[in-house]
């Protein structure tokens, strides 16, 4: 696809798609707790007892605008690319189904279907936070009054703990299953030419009903994520850092990202047309039947 004919303009045009379809990397760190040297560089927390503050304790009020102004800037990026890179992973789809290179064009055909994922995601993030919040309050009830009953001993360490321990479990297993069902649901949408609803409910349905090789799936994709792991960091360590930038390691790793996206839709082609999506878009092909058994004539 890539190599048969070699084409530089081409193979820029499918980096990109591959680039709409990813996300971000890196973080946006910084030590927020340096902040408060701005006020007085010799402010420093000595309370001999626990509960205490310092009495001088002030903030900017240019500070506080400053951090919600950065929070609300970084949200409106996150929902933008958010948006953008869930019209992107149906352009990257059709761009390995059809063996094209086009941005245009798909971006207009799968309005629909990029709109109705995105508020899918959106909507599975709230539900996550939400996950979150209510097993915080949960499990914050019965710890506050361990605490309160057992103030100074630090016997409520280990059941914060074990509380921290339960709620990120709860968490990686429930994301590890929405990243799971959302994986294959952009080949249903770009297959079927359905919304997210209809979509996420059929591959719920076909995990369930196939667990063993969606097993094997998970557990060959994380060794084939982490050899395209490897490969990358070489390639960025051989050009100075330069080959891990963004879109710049899109363009360098490609191959490998055609093959991974090629392969999740070849094994969810096993499971029938209805997930072919190499057949004709939104067009499903019923099952055929046997053909009926001749009348058996009576013999005279």
């Amino acid at each position: 696809m890539l190599f048969r004919p070699f084409d530089v303009v081409r193979w820029l045009t499918i980096a990109f798609a591959a680039f709409l379809a990813g996300s971000l990397g890196g973080s946006a760190g910084g030590n927020l707790g340096r902040l408060g040297r701005f006020g007085d560089r010799d402010w420093r927390y000595r309370a001999s007892s626990y509960g205490n503050v310092p009495s001088d304790l002030h903030i900017e009020a240019w500070l506080i605008a400053g951090i919600v102004a950065a929070v609300v800037v970084a949200l409106v990026i996150g929902f933008v690319w958010l948006w953008i890179s869930s019209r992107g992973r149906f352009i990257f789809t059709d761009c390995v189904v059809r063996n094209r290179a086009a941005i245009k064009e798909p971006w207009r055909e799968f309005r629909r279907e990029g709109n109705s994922y995105f508020w899918f995601s959106v909507l599975v993030a709230f539900g996550m936070l939400l996950l979150v919040g209510i097993m915080l309050v949960v499990g914050w009830v019965p710890l506050r009054t361990l605490i309160a009953h057992h103030h100074g001993d630090g016997e409520f360490v280990l059941p914060l703990i074990l509380l921290c321990a339960v709620i990120v479990l709860v968490w990686l297993v429930v994301a590890l299953f929405f990243a799971l069902v959302s994986h294959f649901m952009v080949p249903v949408m770009y297959r079927r030419r359905c919304l997210a609803q209809e979509a996420f409910f059929d591959v719920t349905k076909l995990i369930f009903g196939n667990p063993g090789p969606f097993i094997l799936f998970v557990l060959f994709g994380i060794a084939l994520a982490m050899a395209v792991a490897v490969v990358g960091m070489l390639v960025a360590c051989l050009t100075c850092c330069i080959g891990g930038l963004p879109y710049i390691s899109t363009v360098l790793l490609l191959p490998a990202i055609v093959w991974l996206a090629a392969f999740k839709l070849l094994f969810l082609r096993q499971f029938g047309d209805a997930y072919d999506v190499w057949a004709t878009p939104g067009v499903v092909t019923p099952a055929i039947e046997p053909p009926a058994a001749p009348p058996i004539t009576p013999s005279a």
